[in-house]
């Protein structure tokens, strides 16, 4: 079955999946997907091309899958893909992709995006996210799996952020954060390994110290990321060499320490 309320004004074209529950005044275009089980609260608003999957909920006055706020958008096809288990609470606006980014913003499986945020064209954000109030992302940014980031941060564009990191409230990130550490300030710099984010993700203590003399040699002795590199490319830990390939990997450059 799928619940309905009278005032929605939903398009021949949206597919529906099982258990559906639509509220009063929401506005659905077509070619749009909604996965079993969602719940879309009232007053939202979801534009064409849009794909929302199983299991999600969708606070009211949401706007999902509108127009990039680009000036190089020439209404081009886009889509904007939302995974399983997430939920985007109110007021939040996410748009999707633009051609130059690939055509496509990404939001992962059991994220948790809190009210007031806004996620731009082209953004590809991974599973078990946690984005407190009011964070605003700009255009082509990455975000990897179980981060976290503080109320009130404004994200860079072009920006990546590593997995298990932590960015703290009413940071201003102009560039790369290495996984695995926090990160804090206007512009935000490292302020260690979020160990708290570790820990409660069951890393194992060799696990976390790996990490901390990793850190150490990067961001704490007088190498070069270079020469650090070279010492730690042999490691055994692979959270040692996801670390030292991501900021190997980064264009933009990326947080240090004060």
């Amino acid at each position: 079955m799928v619940n309905i309320h009278p005032t929605a004004i939903i398009d021949d074209k949206v597919e529906l999946g099982e258990n559906v529950k639509i509220g009063p005044y929401v506005n659905i275009k077509k070619h749009v997907k909604i996965g079993d089980g969602t719940e879309i609260f009232p007053n939202v608003y979801i534009d064409s091309y849009t794909t929302i999957g199983r299991n999600c909920k969708i606070y009211p006055s949401a706007v999902l899958g509108t127009i990039p706020q680009d000036l190089k958008f020439k209404g081009e096809i886009s889509e904007l893909i939302i995974g399983d288990n997430t939920t985007i609470r109110e007021f939040c606006m996410i748009n999707r992709g633009t051609k130059g980014g690939g055509s496509v913003t990404k939001i992962g499986n059991n994220d948790f995006i809190m009210a007031y945020v806004h996620i731009a064209h082209d953004c590809i954000l991974g599973n078990n996210i946690i984005v407190a109030n009011s964070v605003q992302f700009a255009g082509h940014i990455v975000v990897e799996d179980n981060v976290v980031i503080g109320g009130m941060s404004a994200i860079h564009q072009f920006v990546n952020i590593g997995k298990f990191a932590m960015v703290g409230g009413m940071s201003a990130v102009s560039l790369d954060v290495a996984p695995f550490c926090l990160a804090v300030g206007n512009r935000a710099v490292l302020n260690g390994l979020n160990t708290v984010g570790l820990k409660r993700a069951n890393f194992s203590y060799e696990e976390i110290n790996e990490l901390k003399k990793a850190y150490k040699l990067i961001f704490r002795s007088n190498l070069t990321f270079k020469e650090a590199y070279e010492k730690l490319k042999e490691s055994s830990s692979k959270n040692v060499i996801h670390m030292i390939e991501f900021l190997k990997n980064s264009s933009r450059g990326f947080c240090r320490t004060k």
